[in-house]
């Protein structure tokens, strides 16, 4: 029986766990095993550059983290090696770098996620994984919205430019 001590450490981080969930938009459950530390590395640099909080936990602490918040229907995938990917601000991320990651590494595999408190099919996730980031959707819908007034504004110099020469005088 663990003392308490290890008890309370283990609440804390059953509650830490859970408040970050219900803070985040979205979270990956990933199966690590196989993968080397260099990889290992890479993986967390690009997620933390990406804003996505990356942790290897027990899979009792996450059951207990996801009952916490709410969160029902992944106990049947807390097996084997666990860790969990949140993201406070972006949906896709996490679902982007470690599905890229799997397709690319035999033994990493993604095992559930979940949007706003809900938990999603495995194939949701590759959708989301398809995305482009936030910053290229972004920057496709301010193009969307600049292509009109640039062609107006075209539009208006053209006119300008048109009426500045027949007011011009003729040099002789």
């Amino acid at each position: 029986m663990p003392s308490q001590k290890v008890l309370e450490q283990k609440q804390q981080a059953v509650a830490e766990l859970a408040d970050r969930i219900n803070n985040s938009v979205a979270g990956v459950i990933v199966d690590y095993k196989g993968i080397t530390v260099e990889d290992d590395t890479k993986l967390r640099k690009e997620l933390r550059e990406n804003g996505v909080k990356y942790t290897v936990v027990k899979n009792t602490l996450i059951k207990r983290a996801a009952e916490q918040a709410g969160l029902n229907g992944i106990d049947d995938v807390l097996n084997g090696t666990s860790a969990i990917a949140t993201s406070a601000e972006d949906y896709v991320a996490a679902a982007r770098i470690l599905q890229k990651f799997a397709d690319s590494h035999d033994n990493f595999t993604v095992k559930t996620g979940y949007l706003d408190g809900e938990v999603i099919s495995l194939e949701k996730i590759q959708s989301l994984a398809k995305l482009p980031s936030r910053e290229v959707l972004l920057a496709n819908v301010l193009g969307a919205f600049q292509a009109p007034i640039a062609s107006f504004a075209r539009a208006v110099q053209a006119i300008v430019d048109k009426n500045g020469e027949e007011a011009a005088p003729a040099e002789a």
